[in-house]
């Protein structure tokens, strides 16, 4: 159904990144809402942001959570552009004063996919061989790999996905480790081998969601983006990340989670685990959906009475040290 405000309506400047996948993203976004309002003018304005920039260092090493948004948030921020499309698992917990998180879209796939090299071709990630050479640049994944596949050895990697892609088909990688979403919105999922299931690797908070920012007192916008929201992707988001704010914990840090809602009813799993893979620690709440946020911090409790708070402590420690 298409919605109409009142006339004549402002442009909407929409801010994104300039990689490949973040356009197709941000792209997505303005075709939803050109769709809902013909009569409204969306334009996409692209920057880069650190993130983007550095890429010779591992992200942990570079000890700054909002790597992918700050450039964009400041946009916002100074009236130069009226939103920003984020993947969600890029978009701190915490957010500038001024700054909301006024949309979250339908969610993809979630998981994490293996992609292997052509020499491997039908193996799964149990299939490879000790020493095999496993790239990822997310200590989630890196602690999960090592507590389930100690055997294998792990290696940094950076650039886009095509570089990426690169780097393993040249043979200095065995697999990769990559987000399924990714992987299917840039129509790359012929390169998935197996979509990597929750019982090994919980994803990312956020992970296969948009999340687009907007400036918490511009009522107009917030209107637009109503138009686009998911309720239940927003729901499983707000949990998600509600878990991982109460565990002080920023996107590069070994958390993971599940959440699946039936019938109302939101049933969310997390994990937190040691950068060396030896020591893992996971938990499940249900609730009702529409309780998202508080199940969040529920499990965040659980897990801290568990030992959650030591092994991050430990992780933030190692991080500073620069090991």
């Amino acid at each position: 159904m298409t919605v109409s405000l009142s006339s004549p309506p402002r442009a909407v400047r929409i801010a994104s990144r300039k990689s490949q996948l973040a356009l197709v993203q941000t792209y997505w976004v303005q075709e939803c809402l050109q769709e809902q309002f013909p009569d409204r003018r969306f334009e996409v304005e692209t920057m880069s942001t650190q993130g983007d920039k550095i890429l010779d260092v591992a992200l942990s090493k570079i000890g700054d959570k909002g790597l992918f948004t700050k450039e964009l948030e400041v946009h916002l921020l100074n009236g130069t552009a009226d939103l920003a499309v984020h993947s969600l698992k890029d978009l701190p917990t915490n957010l500038p004063d001024g700054l909301m998180l006024g949309c979250v879209t339908e969610r993809v796939d979630p998981a994490d996919a293996l992609v292997l090299h052509a020499k491997h071709q039908g193996k799964q990630l149990s299939d490879l061989a000790a020493g095999a050479v496993i790239g990822t640049s997310s200590l989630r994944r890196l602690a999960q790999l090592r507590y389930h596949f100690p055997h294998f050895e792990f290696k940094d990697i950076r650039g886009n996905l095509n570089t990426r892609l690169q780097k393993l088909d040249s043979g200095d990688y065995d697999a990769l480790i990559l987000a399924v979403a990714g992987l299917q919105r840039l129509g790359m999922s012929d390169r998935i081998h197996q979509v990597i299931p929750p019982e090994i690797s919980l994803h990312a908070v956020g992970q296969g969601a948009l999340g687009i920012e907007c400036r918490s007192d511009d009522p107009e916008v917030l209107e637009l983006l109503r138009a686009i929201e998911h309720i239940p992707t927003q729901q499983r988001a707000l949990a998600e990340r509600a878990f991982l704010r109460d565990l002080e914990g920023g996107c590069q840090v070994p958390i993971g989670v599940n959440t699946v809602i039936a019938d109302d009813r939101l049933t969310l799993t997390g994990m937190v685990a040691s950068l060396d893979g030896q020591r893992l620690i996971r938990d499940t709440v249900s609730g009702a959906a529409s309780d998202a946020e508080r199940l969040g911090g529920e499990l965040a409790a659980c897990l801290r009475e568990q030992g959650a708070t030591e092994i991050l402590a430990a992780i933030f420690a190692q991080i500073q040290r620069g090991t």
